[in-house]
């Protein structure tokens, strides 16, 4: 089966978060003090394998689990290693901010997990903690090297850049991703949920600004490499890493998007920027673990998917909630 929406994209890949709680308030994702869901709102395990089950069966070959941060939810171990066994699941990866790695990457690799990606926006511990309010690089390093001693491969670290923050350490980043032999993208700040921190119009660095930064050091060489996401990469003549540019305002990438969200809610998002989807907590909930009901929806949904997102930095953010909120 295939899930093909009304501009003729087939749908292949599935963020599924499994909760909107985190241990940091990264500046560029939330309010500081925030208000997460009730837990009864939140999907159960057995809601969310089932969930993963009805689009692997309508042909998702790739799940991402995310959060808030997936870390956090008890039980995800055991989640990993339900989905991994799913037949027709190609690849099983998960987003983290790496804090709790350390204690997870060794039980998420036998549980049957593919791979990883990392968030790091600073080597500065200062500035780190001061990004992410909450954060201690210490913990993160420690998770990344964790990550790498479980056995996984092709680890990428994504960082969100912002002018007068840390755009000073786009090379930094970049030596550190060479040394330690991770991949690595640049993520340009995503406009939801509304924020008083920083003015997400200044502090806005593109793409292009970042690899033109990066070339000055070391040149980059197009690549065809294709993770199944947005990321458009780059390869060193020197180096085995890719360097990947994820540019949702610069350079949009909808024309090619095989991605559908699911909050931690249940709530499926057929579009980042748009509001569009529907309500599978309540089908779940009336009909427990009937995949026809499920499919079905799912189906009868995707038509809705839009032909692209509208992101406008110098506006009020068109969508609300915040990234935690989104899933990823």
């Amino acid at each position: 089966m295939a899930l093909i929406d009304g501009m003729g994209r087939q749908i292949t890949y599935l963020r599924l978060s499994v909760t909107d709680r985190c241990d940091f308030r990264c500046v560029y994702c939330m309010a500081e003090d925030m208000q997460f869901l009730p837990r009864s709102e939140v999907l159960s395990l057995e809601e969310l394998a089932t969930v993963a089950e009805a689009f692997v069966a309508l042909g998702i070959r790739k799940i991402r689990l995310t959060g808030g941060e997936p870390l956090v939810r008890t039980g995800l171990v055991d989640l990993v290693a339900r989905l991994s066994t799913l037949p027709g699941l190609d690849e099983l990866t998960l987003t983290t901010n790496g804090a709790r790695l350390a204690q997870f990457a060794h039980p998420l690799k036998v549980a049957g997990l593919d791979r990883i990606n990392i968030s790091l926006d600073s080597l500065r511990p200062e500035r780190f903690r001061e990004l992410t309010r909450t954060g201690r690089l210490e913990d993160v390093l420690a998770g990344i090297a964790a990550a790498r001693e479980a056995g996984f491969r092709r680890i990428k670290l994504n960082s969100v850049i912002l002018r007068g923050r840390n755009d000073d350490e786009v090379i930094d980043l970049v030596s550190f991703a060479r040394h330690e032999q991770l991949d690595l993208a640049f993520i340009e700040e995503m406009p939801l949920g509304v924020i008083d921190e920083h003015d997400r119009a200044r502090s806005f660095v593109p793409s292009a600004e970042i690899l033109e930064t990066i070339g000055q050091r070391h040149a980059l060489l197009p690549s065809t490499d294709n993770t199944g996401g947005p990321a458009r990469y780059y390869r060193m003549a020197d180096s085995g890493i890719r360097i990947g540019v994820i540019s949702p305002h610069s350079n949009n990438f909808c024309g090619s998007c095989n991605r559908v969200r699911v909050t931690a809610s249940g709530r499926l998002l057929l579009c980042l920027g748009n509001g569009h989807g529907a309500d599978l907590r309540t089908i779940l909930r009336a009909h427990p673990g009937n995949l026809q009901q499920l499919q079905e929806a799912i189906q009868a949904t995707l038509p809705q998917k839009p032909e692209r997102h509208h992101f406008v930095l110098d506006e009020p953010p068109q969508i609300v909630r915040f990234m935690n909120m989104t899933g990823g």
